[in-house]
């Protein structure tokens, strides 16, 4: 939960027991995003935003807020910032509050609030500490936003304090990973809270308070069910919460097609792998998912992008490798596989069966001008060759043997048996893959992790042995 106070200006002073009644006798100015599925509509156009009293009271109708949405997408992170302002069309101060959705994958990691000329920026802190920092700001009449996040896909907004005819600006930041399938990223930005089924019994009836602003009351099944379960404002068109989008999408490869299936876009080339996306109408109701699609052009041989960021004083650097088209021609690359099992007492029974079925698997899958060998190890370690060697018929034939005899006793000792694979006295050349097969869990981890990295070196080429003794 985060929560943005600002210091002024306040709320005419209050005594305590008059800041609880101007509370609950206030107007609350709820600020709703509608909830629509993608293909519905409604029939009687309706302005997009209500006005309640605490009490439940529908009085009337609020002015129209708008929303923009920057989104910049980095390779396959996206980070988008929402900015949303707030009227106070009423001669009174007012607190609002509101319901928003997000993608369930998104981590918002920041609030800002610009109030009476100030831009605020807000503190994550746990949920019952903000609740009371913003209780208390609001109590003092002070400007306060809190946000809290009752689903994975559903937030809320209160606002406390909004002057009369004033404008409250909320802006929230966050983060998300994109979605790649069948050949094609995408991302996609929810306007809508999409009513949902409330089982349980009531645990307060409606007239007894006005809570969560939601049309359903919270229940025993569903305690919360007030802040999650916006009202449905029936109308059409832009006068529904208009929301703008602008997308920098960087995506660092030449892109074949660029799409949106729900609403009409603009694309603009900025330079190599990068482009700008708009609303070809400028605006549109927030009555459906805004989705964007894009699809690389795949070559035949695997492409890559590398995007750089300083943050900080620190120095960020993401990688992005595509694979080759499907119908690209496959070239293969000599390798020197290195198998190495676990073949102590922990492995017996189908553990060693299945390991022995992975094992003779990797070896029908050597090519001609490969290297293999294979190592077992328990108490001690075992090689098949003293070292790699070629997988011809011959080779391979006793491989499969040794395999088979392959049976499990013993302690785990892991550690000679990652100096051993990793050892390279005779470097071939070809990409070298070593291949570990254990059941096992040993509380020596980190000697392993460090043996490994000291190791690694070694087994790469015959110029990192050059550089540091191998033993």
């Amino acid at each position: 939960m985060a929560v943005a106070q600002a210091n002024g200006p306040t709320r005419p002073a209050l005594s305590s027991r008059a800041v609880i009644a101007g509370v609950w006798s206030g107007v609350v100015l709820v600020l709703l995003l509608v909830a629509f599925a993608a293909e519905g509509r409604a029939a009687e156009p309706r302005p997009g935003l209500e006005m309640y009293a605490v009490d439940g009271r529908h009085i009337g109708y609020a002015p129209q807020v708008r929303t923009d949405v920057s989104i910049h997408v980095t390779g396959v992170v996206a980070r988008v910032r929402v900015r949303q302002r707030f009227h106070n069309p009423a001669d009174a101060w007012v607190e609002g509050g509101y319901v928003f959705p997000l993608p369930e994958n998104a981590a918002v990691d920041r609030l800002r609030m610009r109030y009476a000329e100030r831009l605020i920026e807000g503190e994550i802190q746990e949920q019952q500490q903000a609740r009371a920092t913003y209780e208390r700001a609001r109590a003092d009449g002070q400007g306060a936003t809190l946000l809290d996040q009752q689903r994975a896909n559903v937030f809320t907004i209160s606002v406390a304090n909004i002057p009369p005819g004033d404008m409250v600006q909320v802006e929230i930041e966050y983060q998300q990973r994109l979605r790649w399938l069948d050949g094609e990223f995408s991302l996609r930005f929810p306007t809508v809270v999409g009513p949902r089924y409330i089982p349980g019994s009531p645990l307060v009836t409606e007239s007894a308070g006005f809570a969560g602003h939601g049309w359903a009351a919270d229940t025993d099944q569903v305690p919360d069910a007030s802040q999650i379960t916006p009202p449905v404002v029936a109308g059409v068109g832009d006068s529904l919460n208009p929301v703008t989008i602008d997308v920098d999408l960087n995506a660092g490869l030449a892109l074949g097609d660029i799409s949106s299936p729900y609403h009409d876009i603009v694309t603009e080339e900025q330079g190599p792998g990068r482009y700008r996306v708009r609303l070809a109408q400028g605006v549109m109701p927030a009555e459906r998912d805004f989705v964007l699609r894009w699809r690389p052009e795949l070559a035949q041989q695997p492409t890559a992008a590398l995007f750089a960021e300083a943050w900080r004083d620190m120095h960020y650097k993401l990688l992005l490798v595509m694979p080759p088209r499907a119908d690209a021609v496959a070239q293969t690359t000599a390798r020197e596989l290195i198998l190495v099992i676990d073949t102590s007492g922990s492995m017996h029974g189908d553990s060693i069966e299945q390991a022995r079925a992975a094992l003779l698997g990797a070896l029908r899958e050597l090519r001609p001008g490969d290297r293999f060998n294979v190592i077992q190890f328990n108490d001690r370690v075992r090689t098949l060759f003293t070292r790699a060697r070629p997988a011809d018929a011959d080779n391979l034939g006793r491989a499969q043997r040794y395999v088979r005899a392959l049976h499990a006793a013993g302690g785990t000792e892991m550690l000679p048996a990652v100096r051993r694979a990793l050892r390279n006295p005779n470097p071939s050349g070809l990409l070298r893959q070593v291949v570990f097969l254990t059941d096992g869990a040993v509380g020596n981890e980190q000697t392993l992790f460090e043996a490994t990295s000291a190791a690694a070196a070694c087994s790469r080429s015959a110029s990192d042995r050059r550089r540091m003794p191998c033993s």
